[in-house]
């Protein structure tokens, strides 16, 4: 399961990381080595022990990493420039299983933005998953609320999970398909 290219490192700290792709939680004890096998969007997938596991962007201290950086928003900034920042903290999010951002496989059906009576904003977001069973659907809920919720001048996010229409890998852009050799 893992590779030539995976990443040996000793757990610095106890983590509590989630089973791939089951979602479960499970607390990894401090000194367990471990490798690391995917590492984007601040999130890393580990394996140990004969599974794999996520851990999430607030939690890459304990693997010796730099935490997730808050995205920077300029003050003033205009609707579309939170919005694009919005979009692009999305891309942040990645199936632990699969290298291809959320935005990217078509998962993301839609995303308001409002501003609240205090000048802050709202965004609301839908997105499915690649399949209804998916075990890390609420792991990757959470991990789109969180980003979402680092940007300045965002105080409320909601995401919704809908499973209809379905999902399918016509709905993954050009780029996606052919990395994946869809195309």
């Amino acid at each position: 399961m893992f590779g030539p290219n995976s990443e040996p490192v000793t757990l610095k700290r106890d983590c509590e990381v989630i089973l791939v792709p089951d979602g479960f939680p499970v607390t990894l004890n401090t000194d367990s080595l471990v490798y690391i096998t995917q590492a984007m969007g601040g999130c890393y997938t580990i394996y140990f022990e004969g599974n794999l596991f996520r851990v999430g962007a607030l939690d890459a201290d304990a693997l010796g990493k730099e935490p997730f950086e808050p995205p920077k928003l300029p003050e003033n900034a205009s609707d579309e420039e939170l919005k694009l920042l919005v979009w692009d903290q999305m891309k942040t999010v990645y199936d632990p299983e699969i290298p291809i951002n959320i935005v990217d496989l078509g998962l993301i059906y839609k995303c308001g933005i409002s501003k609240l009576p205090n000048g802050e904003r709202y965004v609301y977001i839908k997105m499915t998953l690649t399949a209804p069973g998916c075990g890390m659907g609420d792991i990757l809920i959470q991990d789109v609320h969180e980003k979402v919720g680092m940007i300045p001048t965002v105080s409320k996010v909601d995401v919704e999970l809908v499973l209809d229409p379905p999902w399918n890998q016509g709905m993954m852009t050009e780029a996606a398909q052919l990395e994946t050799g869809l195309l």
